[in-house]
């Protein structure tokens, strides 16, 4: 069960920081293939910003929910 709390921890924070730098920061490089698909037309910078607030919405809450992990487990 350790294992579990610190992975979740773990993911949480990446997801975290990945969806801070891609939706904050404007660093759509974290992306995939996104500035080919973007200079191509396949992709928008709306399409990026769905993905930075996913991703930062994402690693908050796994953050939360292993935080809870190591309070009551």
């Amino acid at each position: 069960m350790v294992v579990v709390k610190i992975l979740s921890a773990l993911f949480g924070i990446a997801f975290l920081l990945f969806g801070y730098f891609i939706y904050f920061r404007k660093k759509y490089n974290l992306i995939n293939g996104f500035e080919e698909d973007y200079k191509n037309g396949r992709k928008t910078e709306k399409y990026a910003i769905y993905v930075g607030l996913t991703e930062f919405i994402v690693g908050c809450v796994l953050l939360v929910v292993s935080l809870l992990f190591f309070v009551f487990l």
